[in-house]
């Protein structure tokens, strides 16, 4: 299970600063107009990707 919370984690993270990337276009792919809730969205999910990896470590406990 630590495994799976881990990759999961690690998938988010990079898609959330993929996100972020796109956001503030430093990526460009396709579409104009306001790109600042990319920006919003990627930082949210590059957190939860970040947290998913922090506490996926196994404890120490029995």
């Amino acid at each position: 299970m630590h495994a799976l919370l881990r990759a999961f984690g690690v998938v988010c993270l990079v898609a959330g600063l993929g996100f972020v990337g796109h956001g503030s276009r430093f990526f460009t792919y396709a579409g104009e107009g306001s790109m600042i809730h990319w920006v919003y969205y990627g930082a949210g999910l590059a957190l939860v990707g970040l947290l998913l990896i922090i506490f996926s470590r196994p404890s120490d406990e029995p």
